[in-house]
């Protein structure tokens, strides 16, 4: 199993980092089944996060065409307001200092990002995942409609008003979209994806070693809807 992180202008840095680190883990713990690498829309480059001044390389460019997981981490920056988007402007020229995470979210539509998505999307080969406001790039790029996600829990309406059906979940499995909530959600959904994966003895060996207990159940549209309490 091949797992593409993909890498944009303000990417927040722990959405990417714990489930490359959990998914490189179980590629050692299972004798190299899984390889991770870094990737953006615009091929190898250093890409700025939000989160003060770190970056991260990304080594080649997305390619839906591979056969694996594709994983879309959210934004770093200031929460903003949920109506705050990029202007026509927006696309060109560097990122400015203290932009907010719908700007930065929203400008990965002037990119090659969506094309690139939805293309991966259209391959049965290939399992689409997100972290976080990631889920919120899918949605706004029209690739979620009529799906099961989750999102950061200040996201969520926003989700739901793209034709998604928002669930409150820490990580919601849609068959070939998986996503998590807040930033944390990608230590347990990179676990849940070795389980479904790889296997649970991996994904609990990657666990204990972690020492990380994964949290919630993983929603799934599955079984009787629950009644009130």
């Amino acid at each position: 199993m091949h797992v593409q992180i993909v890498l944009f202008d303000g990417f927040d840095p722990l959405d990417v980092i714990a489930p490359y680190e959990v998914l490189h883990a179980g590629g050692k713990a299972s004798g190299g089944l899984v390889s991770v690498e870094l990737v953006s829309a615009e091929g190898p480059r250093e890409v700025a996060s939000g989160t003060g001044s770190l970056a991260l390389r990304a080594t080649a460019a997305l390619d839906p065409a591979r056969p694996g997981l594709v994983l879309v981490p959210g934004a770093s920056g200031r929460v903003g307001e949920p109506d705050e988007v990029p202007g026509h402007d927006f696309g060109a020229g560097q990122p400015q200092q203290d932009e907010s995470i719908p700007v930065l979210l929203g400008r990965t539509l002037t990119t090659e990002l969506p094309a690139l998505l939805a293309a991966a999307m259209e391959n049965p080969e290939v399992t689409v995942c997100a972290v976080c406001g990631g889920s919120l790039v899918l949605a706004m790029a029209g690739l979620l409609e009529g799906r099961h996600a989750t999102t950061h829990h200040m996201g969520l309406d926003m989700l739901d008003a793209t034709g998604v059906h928002a669930v409150r979940a820490r990580v919601v499995d849609d068959g070939d979209v998986v996503t998590g909530a807040g930033v944390t959600s990608g230590l347990d959904l990179a676990l849940h994806l070795l389980e479904r994966e790889v296997g649970p003895r991996i994904a609990h060996a990657v666990e204990e070693m972690f020492a990380h207990e994964r949290r919630g159940i993983v929603w799934r549209d599955q079984g009787p809807v629950a009644a009130a309490f």
